[in-house]
């Protein structure tokens, strides 16, 4: 019977380390204050979309629905990089999704109070 829980990785012996390695806890550390800073500011800047102009301005709101895409590709990036389907290298894309997404972010604030 052959025993599933050992890997090749395409070399002639049996290895038994994951896959793409463990995640230190700096990292996570890492992973979760830039997510969670990302959270925040999005979440400011839907908010801000419907609150600080009463009506809401439809382009206001389309703004904030286009951010929202964005966010959307993002996690599910996110959600294949932690399931372990996704290479280690696609960490630093991700971080620039996440960074994209904060200057649009910046960008629609900016547009919402009317800043020149």
């Amino acid at each position: 019977m052959e025993d599933f829980s050992t890997r090749t990785y395409g070399t002639s012996g049996l290895d038994n380390r994951p896959l793409f390695g463990e995640t230190s806890a700096r990292d996570r550390i890492v992973n979760v204050a830039v997510g969670g800073f990302t959270f925040v500011v999005v979440l400011v800047t839907v908010i801000g979309s419907f609150v600080f102009s009463m009506p809401p301005r439809p382009l206001n709101v389309f703004f904030a629905v286009c951010i929202l895409l964005a966010c959307g590709s993002t996690i599910v990036l996110i959600f294949w990089y932690r399931q372990g389907d996704l290479e280690p290298k696609f960490r630093k894309l991700i971080y620039y999704m996440l960074a994209t997404i904060v200057l649009l972010c910046i960008c629609a604030n900016l547009y919402f109070f009317d800043v020149r």
